[in-house]
């Protein structure tokens, strides 16, 4: 399938402003949000996965979430 040259010159133009953008912007986050998201990830959980799964309750039988094939 060809493309349009009008689709190509608008996806060139899209392509132009989000460079554009993003320059102004700037590819990093601050320092503070930096700092905010460091310490989120070194925070250890309470509890294990294992424990989080095991600690649900029960929902019902395997059959109740059978897929239909219809």
């Amino acid at each position: 399938m060809a493309t349009n040259p009008i689709d190509r010159n608008k996806d060139s133009e899209t392509s132009q402003s989000q460079g554009e953008e993003a320059a102004r912007i700037g590819p990093n986050v601050s320092p503070e949000h930096r700092a905010i998201l460091e310490a989120a990830l070194a925070q250890r959980p309470e509890r294990s996965l294992f424990e989080i799964l095991a600690a649900m309750p029960d929902a019902g039988e395997d059959s109740d979430f059978a897929r239909s094939r219809s």
